[in-house]
């Protein structure tokens, strides 16, 4: 008989509570899930981008994209070695994720930094709230967190020099919706 199919084993890494480094990795899951949505968002963006821009923006797009595979890699690592199974189902992201599919679909470089800028800023502000949970129980964790999110966060001001003006406004003017993105930066 095979044996059962766990989720998570009865260890965790040395100096946390079972219980804790559970709870880390839960925390993790949801940035696992968070982060395989960006990557394929961002390839979707990369393939339907259109217009003088097109180069730029299409090539600007596949670096950020490794790194944040990466990040994927990172995360669900270190939920491994915190004695969490890590999922990267399809189907397990698209049944808890709290977030819409990415709504842009053929358009020009300018819509899809601004919806995209929409996007980073949700990311950003989840993992810098997953920063908060983890920061006390397991300072290993926090720290590739922290450092995720300064990859992130500079990514999205390459983005957002591109859409900002000479007196730093953004051509999307503060949209929160990435189709009210997307139009206001027409």
């Amino acid at each position: 008989m095979a044996a059962q199919n766990q989720s998570s084993a009865p260890y965790t890494v040395p100096g946390l509570t079972t219980e804790n480094g559970h709870e880390v990795a839960r925390t993790l899951q949801t940035r696992l899930h968070a982060l395989n949505d960006l990557q394929l968002t961002l390839k979707h963006a990369h393939w339907n981008v259109v217009g003088p821009n097109f180069i730029a923006v299409h090539e600007m797009l596949d670096p950020q994209i490794e790194l944040v595979r990466g990040f994927v890699d990172e995360l669900a690592e270190r939920m491994a070695t915190m004695g969490v199974a890590p999922s990267g189902l399809p189907g397990d992201l698209v049944a808890v994720r709290t977030w819409d599919d990415y709504s842009v679909g053929r358009a020009t470089s300018v819509e899809h930094l601004a919806a995209l800028d929409v996007v980073y800023n949700g990311v950003v502000a989840d993992h810098r709230e997953a920063i908060g949970k983890v920061g006390e129980l397991d300072p290993v964790t926090e720290d590739i967190l922290i450092g995720q999110v300064r990859e992130l966060e500079l990514f999205q001001w390459f983005m957002r020099a591109h859409l900002e003006n000479s007196g730093g406004a953004l051509e999307h003017g503060g949209e929160t919706t990435e189709q009210g993105a997307a139009s206001a930066a027409r």
